[in-house]
């Protein structure tokens, strides 16, 4: 299955001006109350899919989890991860930002251009273009916001284990009933986000 042409035309216009390592870069958790914010940075080998590719927010989690695997095998992949004391210690912007950063010295290539969702860009060397709503109009990017999203849930249902009572595996970190039920009865966790203003 080809991408359709919209998520396509960056690459396409970057490939015809000679760029060969186009980054997508896209990030996952800036909203939770407990958790790490996740970015990741990716490479595609092959714009070919089996499984859609679209905005992580728009799959299920099991169309989630095998479009991840089939892009670890299609292209370079870099992730970034920027826990819960850093992002009360600089705000959660920044942090998104440098996890970005983090995922493209995470890549081991260095890309010819960075293609980035949303309206603000790290601090990077690299020729690169904002795009809002990336995750729509961009493959490399849907890709990076699949990956971010899959290793972040990862990483909240091994929190879930250490921490069963907040219910992580379920929620991921984010406000829901069940989860501010969890707060008011237990308290904070050491991975809650002290510095959001639900937490205080």
């Amino acid at each position: 299955m080809s991408a359709k042409r919209p998520m396509l035309y960056n690459e396409r216009k970057l490939t015809r001006q000679g760029k060969k390592q186009i980054a997508g870069i896209d990030e996952a958790g800036r909203g939770p109350l407990a958790g790490p914010v996740v970015a990741a940075a990716v490479i595609l080998r092959n714009f070919r899919f089996k499984n859609r590719i679209a905005d992580s927010k728009a799959l299920t989690r099991l169309s989630r989890e095998r479009a991840y695997e089939e892009i670890l095998r299609k292209a370079v992949v870099g992730i970034g991860i920027v826990g819960e004391k850093d992002i009360d210690r600089v705000n959660i912007l920044r942090a998104s930002l440098h996890a970005m950063e983090l995922a493209v010295y995470d890549l081991g290539v260095d890309p010819d251009y960075l293609l980035i969702d949303g309206n603000i860009s790290p601090e990077l060397p690299h020729p690169k273009k904002t795009i809002i709503h990336g995750e729509s109009h961009s493959i490399s990017i849907a890709c990076a916001s699949i990956i971010a999203k899959v290793t972040r849930d990862f990483i909240m249902s091994y929190y879930d284990i250490i921490y069963p009572e907040y219910g992580f595996a379920r929620h991921k970190g984010y406000g829901t009933r069940l989860h501010f039920l969890a707060i008011r009865r237990f308290g904070p966790s050491p991975i809650h986000r002290r510095s959001f203003t639900l937490i205080k």
